[in-house]
C-alpha cells in the first residue's frame, strides 16, 4: 500500500508527536507541505490525526479493556485510529479495519483481533464508558475538568470539554483594505454575515481564492474582542508585541483605516516569516514586522526606541486552554506548573511594556485563556505594581456562553 495515504500518514503524525517536541498543528503542516493530497484526502488526515488526539485518552480506556498489557507505539497508534474510525466516524467498520490492519505489519494479528473485537462489542462498550468520569469519556486531563469544574461549575466543565472536541465553525473575517463584506456575499450565497459591523462571514467552506488573494482572515469571533478593546484611531502609532500569526495586527490596520503605523513584533523567524506573509498578503502597508525579544533591553535601531506608543497590545503567550478546540493537542501538554510559570512571564511582559505608552494611552492586556491565573489574578497584580495604569474595563468570551472559543481581554488607560 503506498506510504502517503491519509491514514499512513495519521500514522507518521501520531508517532511523530509523540515524541512531545513538537505540536499537532506544525505536525500536520509540514506532512500535507511534503505530500500532495487531493481535497478529500487532506480532509481525511486532517479528521483523523486530530480526531485520534482529541479522544486520545477514551480511545485508550478502550485499548486497554480489549488488550491488557504493554503494546508498542506504531501498534498503539494504530488501534487508536482504527477506533477512531469505527466509534466517532462514518467510516464502514470492515473498511476501517481492513485499511488499519494493512499498516499494521508484525502486529497485523493483535490489530485485527481488536478492531474486530470493538466493532462486535461496540454497543456494550460505548455504555461503559458513559459510566467512566468525565475526564476519560471526554478525554480531558483530570486536573483541567477539576479547575474547571472548581471555577465554573459542573455543567460548565462538561460544556467546556465537549466544545474541546468539536471542530470549530469557519469564520472568516472580510478584509476592508481590499474588499466588501456585500461584494464578498454576491460571489458566494451560502455565506452569512454574522457581524456587519467586523466583517465576520460564517460558511461552510472557505474558497481558497479569498485566502491567497488576501481578501480577509480565518478568524474566530473571540479574537477580535482584544482589538475592538484598544480600539485604535487612524493615524495613531500602535505597539503589538506578541503579533504573530497576524489575525490581530491586520485587524488593528483594517479598524485604523490603513492610515498611522502598527510596529508588530515577535520573537521566533519562523512566527515573523507567517506574520510577514499575513501582513503582505492581506496589504497591510500601515504594518511594520520586526524580529526582537520584547523582554530584553532594546538595541540601537530597535523600533522600541521610537516611543511612546498611543495604544499598545498585549496578546501574551497563555495556556490556550480557550482554544483547545482548534489546539487539539494542548490538553496533553500543559501541567499544574503552567499555571504557575505563565503568569510570572505575563506580568514581566507588562512592565515592559508600560514604559513605552505615552500618558493618556490605552494597553490592552489579553489571553486565550479561561484560567483566573492568567486573567483575573494578573490583572490584579498589574493594579498592584503599576499606579500609573488604571482599569477601565474587561470583557470575556466563555465558550459556554459566548459559543466562540475563549478569551479574556482587559484596557487600561496610562495616567
Amino acid at each position: 500500500m503506498s506510504r502517503n495515504t491519509p491514514r499512513a500518514l495519521c500514522q507518521k503524525a501520531l508517532l511523530e508527536w509523540e515524541k512531545g517536541r513538537i505540536f499537532s498543528d506544525e505536525i500536520l503542516h509540514g506532512l500535507l507541505e511534503k505530500n500532495p493530497l487531493s481535497s478529500s484526502d487532506r480532509g481525511l488526515l486532517t479528521e483523523l490525526f486530530y480526531g485520534v488526539l482529541r479522544h486520545l485518552r477514551r480511545l485508550d480506556c478502550i485499548i486497554g479493556w480489549l488488550r491488557g498489557g504493554e503494546i508498542d507505539p506504531e501498534t498503539s497508534n494504530l488501534l487508536r485510529a482504527g477506533l477512531y474510525q469505527i466509534f466517532h466516524l462514518r467510516v464502514p467498520p470492515h473498511a476501517a479495519v481492513f485499511e488499519t490492519v494493512s499498516l499494521a505489519g508484525r502486529s497485523r494479528g493483535v490489530v485485527n483481533a481488536v478492531l474486530r473485537r470493538a466493532v462486535r462489542e461496540q454497543a456494550d462498550l460505548e455504555a461503559k464508558l458513559e459510566a467512566e468520569p468525565l475526564g476519560v469519556r471526554e478525554s480531558h486531563p483530570d486536573f483541567l475538568v477539576e479547575r474547571w469544574t472548581a471555577q465554573f461549575g459542573a455543567a460548565a466543565a462538561l460544556e467546556i470539554c465537549r466544545n474541546n472536541n468539536t471542530p470549530s465553525e469557519n469564520f472568516f473575517r472580510v478584509n476592508t483594505l481590499k474588499i466588501t463584506p456585500e461584494k464578498l456575499l454576491e460571489s458566494q450565497p451560502d455565506a452569512e454575515l454574522i457581524d456587519a459591523a467586523r466583517g465576520l462571514l460564517k460558511l461552510r467552506k472557505i474558497p481558497a481564492e479569498w485566502l491567497s488573494k488576501g481578501l480577509g482572515y480565518v478568524q474566530d469571533p473571540s479574537t477580535l474582542l482584544a482589538p475592538d478593546l484598544l480600539a485604535p484611531q487612524p493615524g495613531e502609532r500602535v505597539l503589538d508585541t506578541c503579533a504573530a500569526p497576524g489575525g490581530k495586527t491586520t485587524y488593528l490596520a483594517q479598524k485604523m483605516a490603513g492610515k498611522g503605523v502598527i510596529i508588530a513584533c515577535d520573537l521566533y523567524e519562523s512566527r515573523i516569516s507567517r506574520l510577514r506573509d499575513n501582513v503582505g498578503r492581506l496589504g497591510a502597508s500601515s504594518v511594520r514586522v520586526h524580529l526582537l525579544d520584547f523582554l530584553m533591553p532594546p538595541e540601537p535601531g530597535s523600533p522600541l526606541l521610537d516611543m511612546p506608543f498611543d495604544k499598545i497590545l498585549l496578546d501574551v503567550p497563555c495556556s490556550n486552554t480557550g482554544v483547545i478546540r482548534r489546539r487539539v493537542d494542548v490538553r496533553w501538554r500543559l501541567t499544574e506548573e503552567d499555571f504557575i510559570r505563565m503568569p510570572v512571564q505575563q506580568l514581566a511582559l507588562v512592565r515592559r511594556a508600560v514604559p513605552l505608552l505615552k500618558p493618556g494611552g490605552h494597553l490592552v492586556y489579553s489571553t486565550c485563556s479561561l484560567e483566573a491565573e492568567e486573567n483575573a489574578e494578573v490583572v490584579s497584580a498589574i493594579q498592584r505594581e503599576c499606579p500609573e495604569l488604571e482599569l477601565e474595563e474587561v470583557k470575556r468570551a466563555l465558550p459556554f456562553e459566548a459559543h466562540t472559543d475563549g478569551a479574556f481581554a482587559a484596557r487600561f488607560k496610562k495616567h
